[in-house]
């Protein structure tokens, strides 16, 4: 690291707090030590075709179900001798080759539901599909883990709204597309001036809530986009929506913000109707998006302490529809990638078509041990407590 870039950053705290980080930073070339551990959450939203993602190339069934939707034999890109890749996941298939990704098969939970928006909320809050929660798992980390902490910025999602994921009971993430227009926004002179005439003594509790969370929101607005002025990476993101959105996080990644949680969704992947040109084009931004991103922690070695994980609210139906698509179904695959992980490739058997539910395929993962997983050996969370009961922990991480 430059020395100039040394005081930039120094400038930002005090020596005395800050200092011992920086000078071990100096000794590596990197900004922050190794150790931080960070989980970025991709969500393909809409219900991504798993099967046409991860594709069992030598099952005759996958072809008599799909006559004109199956990627070709000759077309997937090979992982085993079973299961090949969609051909638009290029960069997927190269991390796959360099041990960097995980792949899970069959993943989802009892009795799914086909609806968008309840199944995408039981993913998001780790419900039992009969149970309604107004919290996410994310939210109820923050709550666990981030109680007095006096940044509340641990989790953060690259967006204009904030998902139900990311809201805990007592604290929540912080929804945002680019810091520097946040910090623009939050230093509005009229925010300042209300700011200024807030008298906790003689608020009703609402509404002293809602001046608390402006006074937190103006505070992290400052602090986040200190912390973003002091890496821009040098890398050539693509010009996509998730290109962008993840170079802000890499920029992020390799300050030293206390986030622990990125999220950020890609898609629609509602492909009911000509599905191959749709999926394909979203797979490739996701692929070189990633491409990108890894390759950016890797220069910062910042690869064994990142953890992306991809998830959709359901699969899609075993079937091709009339439309050249496919419809909603139930059980799905998720990706994992990071330098640290402790089991790489195809983590378990692929999809069973032989064994199906109403034309579905049936899940032998619950998504909730993905979730235990990653909260208990990542980021050192009860994910017993967070999660509100024990889950079986998979071994990936």
């Amino acid at each position: 690291m430059q020395r100039r870039r040394f005081l930039q950053v120094g400038s930002l705290a005090s020596a005395a707090v800050m200092m011992p980080k920086f000078l071990k930073a100096l000794e590596s070339g990197v900004l922050v030590p190794p150790g931080n551990k960070v989980l970025v959450i991709v969500q393909l939203s809409g219900g991504n075709d798993g099967l046409n993602t991860i594709i069992p190339y030598r099952n005759d069934i996958y072809y008599r179900s799909r006559p004109t939707l199956g990627i070709q034999r000759e077309a997937a890109l090979a992982l085993n001798d079973e299961l090949g890749i969609h051909p638009a996941l290029q960069g997927l298939k190269a991390l796959y080759d360099d041990g960097a990704l995980g792949i899970l098969n069959n993943v989802g939970y009892p009795n799914p539901d086909r609806s968008h928006f309840r199944s995408m909320d039981i993913w998001h809050s780790a419900s039992p599909a009969s149970e309604y929660w107004n919290d996410g798992w994310v939210g109820r980390y923050l709550d666990a883990q981030c109680n007095g902490c006096d940044k509340p910025t641990q989790a953060l999602e690259i967006d204009d709204t904030l998902s139900l994921a990311l809201k805990g009971g007592h604290a929540k993430g912080l929804a945002l597309t680019d810091p520097a227009r946040l910090y623009g926004s939050s230093n509005d002179k009229y925010f300042r001036e209300l700011l200024q005439q807030h008298h906790p003594e003689n608020e009703h509790r609402h509404v002293d809530y809602l001046y608390k969370t402006m006074g937190e929101t103006i505070s992290s607005a400052a602090y986040i986009q200190q912390q973003f002025k002091t890496y821009q990476s040098k890398e050539s993101y693509p010009d996509s929506a998730l290109g962008r959105n993840m170079r802000t996080i890499a920029n992020l990644i390799m300050s030293d913000i206390n986030t622990k949680v990125y999220y950020v969704s890609h898609g629609s992947f509602d492909t009911h109707v000509n599905q191959q040109d749709q999926q394909a084009r979203l797979f490739r931004q996701l692929s070189d998006a990633l491409t990108v991103f890894t390759g950016d922690l890797k220069k910062n070695n910042r690869f064994s302490d990142v953890v992306v994980m991809t998830f959709s609210e359901f699969g899609r139906r075993v079937g091709q529809n009339a439309s050249g698509g496919t419809d909603h179904g139930t059980a799905n695959n998720m990706f994992l990638v990071g330098g640290g992980l402790k089991r790489q490739g195809i983590l378990n058997e692929g999809p069973d078509l032989q064994q199906l539910k109403d034309g579905d395929l049936q899940y032998k993962v619950d998504f909730k041990s993905v979730y235990a997983t990653l909260l208990s050996s990542w980021l050192g969370a009860d994910d017993k407590q967070i999660l509100k009961q024990s889950y079986t922990h998979l071994d990936f991480v």
